[in-house]
């Protein structure tokens, strides 16, 4: 087997870069961006340093692959907000949308919390493997169904340090 890079560092970072001026043209100053623990927390840190607008942030941890390569499809809360999103706009950030199920939960939760509008962003899109029907407002890259790692996404409790998205190749 032999690691293949999919999306390079520099590649991350210009799609990033643009996924900021994608969000900042459709939101108001004064949105919560909700990053989803602990895939999300590079591109999140990545993408608001994109955006030139009024932005407050917090974060969710959520659960549902629990070291495995495949969702479980229990989506648990491991925390809970701080913020108050109740009449506001809000985004949320995840490293991945795979088979929805982490998504459709979050968002969920968060319209019990009365939030004025909910928005999402994913860096990585894997429509192959849906199990609900749910889609990221703004998408970095669509993938094919491999197992990836790289740029916050974990195999057990390694790989999110590596600064790009890679798979490994069988020879």
């Amino acid at each position: 087997m032999r690691e293949e890079i999919l999306f390079s560092e520099e590649k991350i970072a210009q799609r990033v870069k643009e996924l900021g001026k994608e969000i900042e043209n459709d939101f108001e100053d004064g949105f919560v961006i909700i990053s989803l623990l602990r895939g999300s927390f590079i591109f999140a840190a990545d993408l608001v340093r994109n955006i030139n607008k009024k932005v407050e942030i917090d974060f969710l941890t959520t659960s549902s692959y629990e070291n495995e390569e495949c969702s479980s499809g229990d989506v648990k809360f491991l925390s809970n907000l701080r913020t108050d999103i109740r009449g506001r706009d809000v985004l949320i950030v995840d490293d991945i949308l795979d088979t929805g199920n982490t998504l459709k939960c979050v968002k969920d939760k968060l319209i019990s919390m009365n939030p004025k509008s909910i928005k999402s962003v994913v860096m990585l899109n894997k429509p192959s493997r849906r199990q609900v029907d749910i889609d990221a407002d703004y998408v970095g890259f669509t993938i094919d169904d491999l197992f990836i790692v790289g740029y916050g996404l974990n195999y057990g409790d390694f790989y999110r340090n590596i600064p790009y998205i890679y798979s490994y190749i069988e020879d």
